[in-house]
């Protein structure tokens, strides 16, 4: 008997490529066979981003593109497109089935069996407007190729930022409940995953029976299994010295903070309904690199949102440039419908948005380099993972440095101590460092 083959394929964030591999054990237990996305298939199992225009228009490339080289393959999409963009996909030629957020990890069981898998004459729909906002459980727990293991904790988000359409998506803030996250922690640490990434939309605002996120990160401070424990992007109204000095002081927890920051201009910030200050933000990130020794900081910022002058721009670069961050995510602003934000006037030229987003991302080239020219000399550790590419072994560190080194070996899945010798905007390079072996420097390769 032939087996059914399914592909999933994620766009947008961790949060979405963790429920991406829930869907795919889902798939397993009801009997398809999982292929590589982009290989022939008779499922296709797309997981959707709401947050840009480009990553919408992407989800509809997609669909095409399956059914080019597996035109008969059922298409199911979900995710936040899914959600707010339902009507559009019921458009599309192709799909049969849409399931919104309420009904994401459910979607297994809305399919047929693999053996009876049929294309539909029009898309099902499995949708509902209000999203539950009780604190949830997942339906079972996925094992990923990654050495990584995503660990959802929270979903949805109640801030209501001017510009982003996430709420509208994925609903209010609501937490999963701490037996679920223990079982979960129990199966990963069982398979041997290393390190554990905390997942959410809004996660600082976990709660759940009187556990807040710094005693839920207090929990897994404690919990045996994991070597190291990352958190996600996290709103900085939500950081405090509570969680600063855990992070100091934890032998587990990466040293390692992703902290959007949208605008340097407190205009800007203002219009975009962020709840925090140029001022806050500067004192927060202060107290953060005094307190965490060799802390990897990373942070969002938008251009082109409505009403950015060519002075808060500026603002924005001065910001940018003064913090040692490590790296920059840009974002040209997107109108997404429902938002405060489309109702804005002062819009910004094309060619304004890109000449802007040019400059942070060179000055994000130049803040990659830095930090990674500042591990040399250092040793730090860094988990490897699988394979190797160009004669180099890859991994990353716990302050989020990519790093190389040319020792040959399978190093999957192991925590080395490495002594960096060399950088690159794009990863640092060093040697791993122990009793039996010590490595010259090595020139920087050309990736």
């Amino acid at each position: 008997m032939m087996t059914t083959r399914a592909s999933l394929h994620t766009l947008g964030c961790r949060l979405n490529q963790a429920e991406t591999s829930i869907l795919g054990e889902g798939l397993k237990r009801k009997g398809f066979e999982l292929v590589e996305f982009g290989q022939p298939t008779d499922l296709l199992v797309l997981n959707t981003c709401a947050v840009t225009e480009d990553a919408e228009r992407t989800s509809r490339y997609l669909i095409r593109k399956t059914l080019k080289h597996s035109p008969h393959a059922f298409i199911a999409v979900t995710g936040c497109y899914a959600q707010t963009g339902m009507e559009s996909l019921k458009q599309q030629a192709g799909i049969d089935l849409i399931v919104g957020h309420q009904f994401k990890l459910d979607l297994p069981a809305f399919l047929p069996p693999a053996h009876e898998l049929r294309k539909r004459p029009a898309a099902e729909i499995r949708h509902a407007k209000a999203i539950e906002r009780g604190d949830f459980e997942l339906p079972y727990f996925a094992e990923s190729e990654a050495t990584r293991a995503l660990l959802k904790i929270q979903d949805g988000c109640s801030a209501m930022c001017s510009f982003c359409i996430i709420p509208f998506a994925r609903g209010h803030e609501r937490s999963r409940t701490f037996e679920d996250i223990q079982r979960e922690v129990e199966v990963l640490a069982a398979r041997g995953y290393r390190e554990v990434v905390l997942t959410g939309v809004n996660i600082g605002q976990y709660a759940h029976q009187g556990r807040d996120f710094c005693s839920l990160l207090r929990w897994f401070d404690q919990a045996a299994g994991f070597e190291r424990i990352r958190i996600s992007s996290i709103e900085p109204t939500t950081v405090g010295e509570e969680l600063l000095d855990l992070l100091a002081s934890s032998k587990k927890l990466c040293p390692y903070l992703h902290i959007p920051l949208q605008s340097g201009d407190d205009q800007i910030l203002q219009a975009m309904n962020r709840r925090h200050t140029i001022k806050s933000y500067i004192k927060l990130i202060e107290k953060a690199l005094v307190t965490i020794p060799n802390l990897g900081l990373g942070t969002d910022l938008m251009v082109g949102f409505p009403g950015e002058t060519e002075t808060a721009f500026q603002n924005t670069l001065a910001v940018a440039t003064d913090f040692p961050f490590s790296y920059l995510h840009v974002f040209p602003y997107s109108s997404r419908p429902g938002t405060a934000a489309v109702r804005l006037k002062q819009r910004i030229l094309p060619a304004s948005i890109k000449k802007r987003a040019d400059l942070l991302l060179a000055l994000d080239r130049a803040k990659r380099l830095a930090f990674h020219n500042k591990q040399i000399g250092k040793t730090i550790s860094v988990l490897f993972e699988s394979g190797t590419r160009d004669g180099y072994s890859f991994g990353t560190a716990s302050n989020f440095t990519r790093v190389g080194i040319t020792v040959s070996g399978d190093f999957q899945n192991h925590i080395l101590p490495v002594t960096i010798t060399a950088a690159t905007d794009r990863c640092a390079f060093g040697h791993i460092t122990s009793d039996s072996q010590t490595n010259p420097a090595m020139a920087i390769p050309t990736l």
